[in-house]
């Protein structure tokens, strides 16, 4: 699926990108490497700059920013962004969308706009709030499960113990990708209810939670770019999101994903677009919010058509890292256009060649990981035909050795002319890899369809 357009208006002429364009990146986690990595392969970039170059993969590939990064301190962000000249910023995580970062950094000092590849904090809502994103849902008549907000434990406890269908447990905030809990009873469901509301579990992110039916079939992952006019819809994805093996064990933030996804038929998707992307497009323009970014749609496709789960303002982690790996266009002419307005203008190609992520993730993960390990292997994972290897939670030590700093470590991503050759090339390159109690799903793409290039 190549994408879809629903209004081409004209373009200021200083929207058009320059020869050299340079940029920064905000984010170190493995989707901003595979970000920097393909904005690296544009002949149009200057200079890189990164915030986060405690990632070893992102430091190869980008010059520091040489002022503090925070959201308290945004103002000298900008200035550092006027100082170096950047013309496009490029927000990788959903904390910094949802503090405004967008909208701090959008004006030059000269007035000017400078291009932002993330919506505002207003856009980012649709992520940082579900109980804001189920309410813009309703209004569109997007399809959803049922669900309902509670601040008070004894009242989601009441709502519970009155029903025979299950529910899921979400926290309404950001958690990470870990505050839903998808339990097997109610009473594993009122526990859940419990550890958000009152144990504090997620911290702000779970002041509240959605209570929401459980739907059956199978989940899927739709992103779109959209540009506040055009939709430019992406090939699908399939991530894993559970930790173990056969969808077992805690949600995480990831465990691999594949792409492009045949679950999804052409009509699937075409409803997909015609009721979920373009009505939540459609809304935003009534709400004023200009939302330039990914509109990534998590839906479960039931009996009854898809419903949409939750949405996110960023691109997936790991789906990132085969869609970055697969596009054959200019990555950075992609995040431009979509920054600018000017999707409708652009050609976009992927490769034909299947792709295939598998995340090796730290002993404890996803509650409490081990961290401070040394990594051997990298290199000769990456030296096997098609693999690329992405840093999430890595850093050097100092002896200049990678060692582990995150709960997700490292995302191996290859390619191949089948699936299955995409799949048994990730695995043969992670069986290079090695930390200790490294953890890893065995069967990333296991029942993917397999299709000749």
């Amino acid at each position: 699926m190549s994408g879809s357009f629903f209004m081409r208006p004209s373009y200021d002429l200083s929207m058009q990108m320059p020869d050299k364009v340079n940029v920064l990146l905000i984010g170190g986690g493995g989707r901003e490497h595979a970000l920097a990595a393909a904005m690296n392969k544009s002949p149009k970039l200057g200079t890189l700059y990164a915030t986060h170059m405690g990632n070893p993969g992102i430091a190869k590939l980008a010059k520091p920013v040489d002022v503090p990064v925070s959201k308290n301190e945004l103002y000298r962000l900008a200035q550092f962004c006027d100082k170096a000249r950047i013309e496009l910023v490029v927000i990788g995580p959903e904390d910094p969308l949802a503090e405004g970062w967008a909208d701090a950094l959008r004006k030059k000092s000269d007035g000017s706009d400078r291009m932002i590849f993330g919506p505002g904090a207003k856009g980012a809502q649709l992520e940082a709030d579900k109980a804001y994103a189920k309410q813009m849902m309703k209004a569109a008549s997007v399809p959803t499960a049922e669900g309902k907000v509670f601040q008070k434990f004894e009242q989601a406890q009441e709502f519970l113990r009155t029903r025979d269908e299950l529910y899921v447990i979400k926290a309404t905030g950001l958690a990470k990708g870990k505050g839903v809990i998808v339990p097997k009873t109610n009473e594993e469901g009122i526990a859940a209810a419990k550890d958000m509301l009152v144990n504090k579990a997620f911290g702000d992110a779970s002041k509240s939670i959605l209570v929401e039916e459980a739907l059956n079939g199978t989940e899927v992952s739709v992103l779109a770019l959209l540009d506040g006019h055009n939709i430019l819809v992406l090939p699908p994805c399939q991530d894993h999101k559970r930790l173990g093996d056969n969808d077992e064990g805690p949600n995480t933030g990831g465990m691999g994903a594949f792409c492009p996804a045949d679950t999804i038929s052409e009509p699937v998707m075409h409803q997909i677009e015609s009721e979920v992307l373009v009505p939540i497009a459609d809304a935003l323009r009534r709400d004023e919010i200009e939302f330039r970014g990914v509109l990534y749609a998590g839906l479960m496709l039931t009996p009854a058509g898809p419903k949409v789960l939750e949405f996110n303002v960023r691109f997936g982690d790991p789906e990132c890292q085969p869609l970055m790996t697969r596009l054959d266009s200019d990555a950075l002419e992609l995040l431009w256009a979509t920054s600018a307005g000017t999707l409708d203008q652009i050609e976009v190609q992927y490769s034909p060649q299947p792709c295939v992520t598998v995340i090796l993730a730290s002993k404890g993960y996803p509650e409490s990981p081990e961290t401070g390990f040394p990594i051997t292997g990298i290199d000769d994972a990456e030296s096997i035909d098609g693999v690329s290897v992405y840093h999430a939670g890595t850093k050097l030590d100092e002896d200049g050795n990678v060692v582990t700093n995150g709960g997700r470590v490292l995302a191996v991503t290859a390619l191949g002319d089948t699936m299955d050759q995409a799949r048994q090339r990730a695995y043969e390159a992670a069986d290079k890899i090695h930390f200790h109690g490294m953890q890893l799903r065995t069967d990333i793409a296991k029942n993917a369809p397999v299709a000749s290039v």
